[in-house]
């Protein structure tokens, strides 16, 4: 069954940095989109970075075009999203998720492989 794994995240003060990353157990990721989203209590997921591997075309969300980076690993298993100038309201679950056919979207009932989540935290 085809999986992916989040590590990363943590801790930070406002201004800092963070790593976040996904990993395929058991395939890898050409041929697919490679999205992260983000989820306080009481919203809905939103979508924060998009990838395809096979082209490196990337997508940012408005609030943190600029300042996140997202990318693949030469492994093509692996997606990172480096998270720079983190603000408070960068807070959140931040999860990995993988849509088929190699086109990103924002809409999460297209992505059907979802990591379990890791935490971000960003407070002085």
């Amino acid at each position: 069954q085809a999986q992916v794994v989040e590590s990363g995240g943590g801790s930070v003060q406002p201004g800092g940095s963070l790593r976040v990353s996904c990993a395929a157990a058991g395939f890898t990721l050409d041929d697919y989109a490679i999205a992260w989203f983000r989820q306080t209590p009481g919203k809905e997921r939103e979508g924060v970075s998009c990838i395809t591997i096979y082209d490196e075309t990337t997508n940012y969300g408005d609030s943190v075009r600029g300042r996140f980076t997202i990318s693949g690993d030469n492994d093509r298993r692996t997606v990172h999203l480096q998270m720079n100038g983190l603000k408070p309201e960068d807070t959140a679950v931040y999860y990995c998720a993988v849509k088929p056919y190699a086109r990103c979207s924002w809409d999460v009932r297209e992505f059907l492989v979802w990591g379990q989540g890791t935490q971000v935290t960003v407070s002085s």
